[in-house]
């Protein structure tokens, strides 16, 4: 019997909410498929700062590295903390346990409405591939002389060879196992999202290392697009990416727009990935804590439930998590349940009620 120990972290805003139901659902296909789980919930987040002065506690990754995976509902709350505070703790995590991917699928379900007429379900099937630790969120700079008018802040941005070498190769192995185009000698393709044009010291690095590892995959399109005139692309012919692979930053942006694509923020799931499995990887939704929402039961649960698929098929348990994307895609395309998202008046323990009774009769 596979045995796995999981950390729940609900976090702020409507976590709670949303964390409850991806434990529902993680609990469901542990039963069907008798996986033993050990969770543990940590009360981590901007009400525990504000009781005690820090978003975790110092000792908090020799805590969790002794899990397996991580499920963090959202992190913020600008009422209560800064929000260049309460992140701290989503980069401490990420960065600690060298979770240099972030992995962000983009895939519109039948029924779901998008607001973008060129997505549809048969071509809204694309992975972002993000650079996860270092780039422009590197935290290196500082402000000077503030409050004067020579006041200025430096923000410096870090391209190592080893951290885009390995993102960027993680993005080529995804492709080659995702083989988007099955019957052609090319199975794959890599977009590189770049703004070398402007960037010509940090971007012009990342396009050399991208070209150094393209090399390596000669059954794999390669594809390079400027960031601006990417997000542009996405919208206009969204079908023609399989995997994209960009830096922290834009990776940040044009996931946003992914999410749009795939119907909102609702739908939208992350996975913070350290691929050596040395330390635990992390697995959340990308909507943020919608703190005006808490204890509403109107939040959209799927991004959270699709995380747990992530979780599931990083752990090995594969069926698992393919029952979890047939009970989702049975239950959003009867059109029954929808959430205020949707246009409809499905609470959130509804949608996570259905799609485990899905789960558990297939």
């Amino acid at each position: 019997m596979p045995a796995y120990r999981i950390a729940i972290i609900p976090g702020d805003g409507v976590g709670n909410e949303v964390a409850e139901e991806a434990l529902k659902i993680l609990m469901a296909v542990a039963e069907k498929y008798t996986l033993d789980l050990d969770t543990e919930h940590f009360p981590w987040g901007c009400d525990y700062f504000l009781s005690r002065g820090i978003m975790m506690p110092n000792d908090a990754l020799d805590i969790l590295r002794a899990f397996d995976a991580i499920f963090l509902g959202c992190i913020g709350d600008g009422m209560k903390v800064p929000d260049h505070v309460s992140l701290t703790m989503l980069l401490a995590i990420r960065k600690g346990f060298d979770q240099y991917v972030n992995l962000r699928p983009i895939k519109l379900y039948p029924s779901v409405k998008t607001p973008v007429i060129t997505a549809t379900p048969q071509s809204i099937d694309m992975v972002v591939v993000r650079e996860n630790t270092e780039g422009e969120y590197s935290a290196m700079g500082g402000f000077f002389k503030s409050g004067s008018r020579d006041g200025f802040a430096t923000q410096t941005a870090v391209f190592t060879q080893k951290g885009c070498e390995r993102v960027v190769r993680y993005a080529f192995d995804l492709a080659r196992k995702r083989r988007k185009y099955d019957d052609e000698p090319q199975v794959g393709m890599v977009t590189n999202c770049t703004k070398s044009n402007a960037l010509n010291y940090s971007m012009v690095f990342w396009d050399n290392v991208y070209d150094q590892i393209a090399r390596d995959y000669p059954d794999i399109r390669t594809d390079k697009a400027l960031v601006d005139a990417l997000t542009m692309w996405l919208v206009k012919n969204p079908g023609y990416f399989d995997v994209i692979v960009a830096s922290n930053l834009f990776g940040d942006i044009i996931t946003d727009l992914g999410a749009m694509l795939q119907g909102g923020m609702g739908f939208a799931a992350g996975a913070n990935i350290n691929p050596d499995k040395i330390y635990p990887s992390m697995f959340e939704p990308i909507h943020g804590s919608a703190p005006k929402y808490t204890g509403k039961a109107v939040v959209n649960p799927i991004a959270s439930i699709e995380s747990i698929r992530l979780m599931l098929e990083h752990l090995g348990e594969t069926q698992a998590g393919q029952d979890i994307e047939n009970a989702i895609t049975e239950v959003l395309q009867s059109g029954e349940i929808q959430t205020k998202d949707m246009g409809g008046q499905s609470k959130t323990h509804e949608v996570g009620d259905a799609i485990r009774t899905a789960i558990l009769k297939a």
